[in-house]
């Protein structure tokens, strides 16, 4: 706690504290609404100063920081949302509901107005809401940070000058604690074994903050399993078994306070397979799951960089996409041509590139049967794991050959469905879990976001 202390303390001579504005999500399929639900201020801004307006064109929504008196863009930054995920579910046609979200930027020095802009049918951002905050109001929240220990799994240098990645236990009790740490210790060292994080990791710093919980492990609905846990993360998030999410957010980002962050990773404390990502979020993933590694890099992948889900066969909770529009995730398109990564396909390649695309279907027909079945008489985890295991040889063998494997391309079947989107390569961490890592389009989406966030890498 006394490094902590003494490294915030350094910080605050050249960095503006951060500012977080929190706000309710709230609609359906057909209207969304905002309701501001507080403003506070946190620690030292642990991000570049250099860097503060996005050009990457990511997410499905967008907020700026807009200084009142001279209109001056001050920061922006791209991010998805949970609300943004339910909307597209059956349930958003039939129901409301409300989303805790959070908003964090440089504390400016006078008013701002904060505007929130969406993707419009043209794939534009248009104004959605917009709230004026005035960093001098006596309503802004000014208290100290919770008391959590707050320790570094990994540093490399000053939170301003590095990728500041969070990680967060959730379920585990007091006497666990060596377990939380140790989990995250090899969760840090999965993450870092990966292309291309693996070239960067002097690029990035890796805090964790101690949440002993009152009993082990977290919710499992669909398993008639419930936990009152720190942070509240539970599996069955839209109905889907497998996808775990917080949903109170304000919750969670009170207790991220206490450290220097820009990216956050919840490591749920159990065997069952699970996780998830959401862009400028936060991901989820279970501990001590055969496949976390897998599942850790993958979802990591969605909440750092804005990458696609490239599967399609595996049941997900949200309904296909009623237009074909080209998606803002860098690593799926619309276009049989792949325009947006055609500098890194080789001369010759057809477009769109064949694959085994019929036989793949066939075998994943019989497989999602077994792996339904596993769940639904509620058998034990290793099974599950011996199919995935099973499952994982056959695929790696099969994407693995033909002319194309490895080569970059237009291979049709991404984005939750099987016609229409294409994706770079034959097999990536992002369509598999097969033990190929990256493809050169993820990979190149990641380096761009550690150039946003680090300097001196």
């Amino acid at each position: 706690m006394l490094a902590h202390a003494l490294l915030l303390a350094a910080a605050v001579a050249t960095a503006p504290p951060t500012m977080r504005l929190d706000y309710i999500h709230t609609g359906n399929s057909a209207e969304e609404h905002f309701v501001l639900d507080g403003v506070a201020l946190e620690g030292p801004w642990p991000g570049r100063l250099d860097r503060l307006i996005d050009d990457t064109n990511l997410g499905q929504y967008l907020f700026e920081v807009l200084d009142r008196k001279t209109n001056r863009l001050l920061y922006s930054r791209g991010f998805a949302s949970a609300y943004g995920e339910w909307e597209t579910t059956p349930e958003a046609k039939t129901q409301w509901r409300a989303f805790s979200e959070s908003l964090r930027f440089p504390a400016p020095a006078g008013p701002v107005q904060v505007v929130v802009k969406k993707r419009d049918r043209q794939n534009a951002f248009r104004e959605i809401w917009s709230q004026i905050v005035d960093p001098a109001a006596p309503e802004v929240d000014r208290s100290a940070p919770p008391a959590f220990k707050v320790w570094a799994v990994m540093k490399n240098g000053e939170p301003r000058d590095k990728v500041d990645l969070l990680l967060l236990g959730d379920g585990y009790t007091a006497a666990e604690m060596e377990k939380w740490h140790s989990d995250a210790r090899r969760l840090t060292e999965l993450l870092f074994a990966a292309s291309p994080f693996k070239e960067h990791r002097s690029a990035f710093n890796v805090w964790a903050i101690d949440t002993p919980a009152e009993e082990s492990g977290v919710s499992r609905p669909s398993d008639g399993i419930w936990r009152r846990s720190p942070l509240a993360a539970g599996y069955d998030a839209f109905g889907s078994e497998r996808y775990i999410l917080a949903f109170d957010n304000k919750r969670l980002r009170q207790i991220a306070a206490a450290a220097p962050y820009e990216f956050i990773e919840i490591v749920v404390n159990g065997r069952k397979y699970g996780g998830g990502g959401i862009f400028n979020q936060y991901a989820t993933v279970a501990s001590d799951n055969a496949f976390t590694p897998y599942v850790f890099v993958h979802e990591f992948g969605h909440h750092f960089a804005g990458l696609a889900d490239e599967y399609y066969t595996s049941d997900v909770a949200y309904g296909p996409a009623a237009e074909r529009l080209e998606p803002w995730e860098p690593n799926v398109t619309a276009d049989p041509k792949a325009a947006r990564w055609a500098d890194l396909i080789a001369p010759g390649t057809p477009l769109p590139t064949s694959w085994p695309k019929e036989e793949f279907e066939k075998e994943q027909q019989d497989y999602q049967a077994k792996r339904h079945a596993i769940r639904a008489e509620h058998r034990p985890e290793e099974e599950m794991e011996a199919l995935f295991r099973r499952g994982m040889e056959l695929e790696t063998k099969l994407l693995g050959a033909g002319p194309y494997a490895g080569k970059v391309g237009a291979f049709e079947g991404a984005m939750y469905e099987g016609r229409g989107y294409y994706r770079p390569q034959s097999d990536c961490i992002m369509f598999s879990r097969d033990p190929v890592g990256f493809c050169a389009v993820c990979r190149r989406a990641i380096e761009r976001v550690i150039d946003l966030y680090a300097t001196g890498k």
